[in-house]
């Protein structure tokens, strides 16, 4: 339901716009690439209606792109193999391996950063100044197993890709070096949305690794009416089929009645579980 509800709001806001909306997989990490949930995550967008305007698009098929925005960004990177239990005590990287200049075997690929004050406006949380040196330091753009980072995969594809992209609050502080790696790479910023995210009580954010429960695809207009109800958009109590529930939505979203922190979802648990 969390991924849901975010997609719904996603959708919903870009097609008000008279835009277009695309689904992009961030599968760029081979470890935790799962062909199986891929599959589940297409067949429950199609069973919500959920369609994107064109073919899904993988990271995984874009590595050249990554490598070439990595090569242009030589002149202010450098190579380091520093591991996790060297730097577990650190928020920021201390600069262990920033006089290496020349590849290495096993080695990261870091970006050095300044100290240069930067803003971000985000459409919900308003304007942010930000330091690169004080918010993250220098961070690696392409990890020692010969793959893209996250932050430089995303950078690419949102530069390269997107007018507006709206996602979960918990993306909100991985975009600041995201914005830092496309203005050094000369690409344009979207604008961004960070809405809440869909939380247990306790506020422990729902994904597969808290056990939140699988959607019900055969109940999908039921839950997007509850995504809706969540969003803070005042749905209808009437019943609606999908293509009903989709119309109504993009009619009368309004990204400005999205609750601060939305309401704490609940479900019973199977007996046993």
């Amino acid at each position: 339901m969390g991924s849901l509800v975010t997609a719904l709001a996603s959708f919903c806001d870009m097609k008000q716009r008279g835009g277009q909306w695309f689904v992009r997989i961030d599968d760029i990490d081979p470890l935790r690439s799962d062909t199986n949930a891929l599959a589940q995550i297409q067949q429950s967008l199609k069973a919500h209606g959920l369609l994107g305007d064109g073919p899904v698009r993988l990271q995984s098929q874009r590595l050249p792109h990554y490598a070439r925005a990595r090569d242009q960004l030589n002149a202010s990177t450098y190579y380091c193999d520093c591991s996790r239990s060297k730097l577990k005590s650190t928020r920021l990287y201390p600069g262990y391996c920033r006089d290496k200049r020349s590849p290495k075997p096993d080695h990261a690929v870091r970006l050095r950063v300044d100290d240069q004050l930067r803003e971000f406006s985000d459409e919900i949380k308003g304007l942010l100044q930000f330091d690169a040196r004080v918010e993250f330091g220098d961070f690696v753009i392409w990890r020692r197993d010969d793959v893209a980072a996250y932050h430089l995969a995303t950078a690419v594809d949102d530069g390269e890709h997107y007018s507006h992209v709206l996602r979960g609050e918990d993306l909100y502080e991985q975009t600041l070096p995201q914005l830092f790696l496309m203005e050094r790479l000369g690409l344009a910023a979207p604008s961004y949305a960070h809405i809440p995210v869909l939380a247990y009580a306790d506020g422990t954010k729902l994904s597969k690794q808290t056990h939140a429960p699988a959607l019900d695809n055969a109940a999908a207009a039921d839950n997007l009416r509850a995504a809706f109800d969540f969003l803070g958009q005042n749905p209808p109590t009437i019943s609606q089929s999908v293509e009903a529930w989709l119309q109504w939505g993009v009619k009368h979203w309004r990204l400005a009645a999205i609750p601060p922190r939305l309401q704490p979802f609940q479900h019973n648990p199977i007996p046993g579980a």
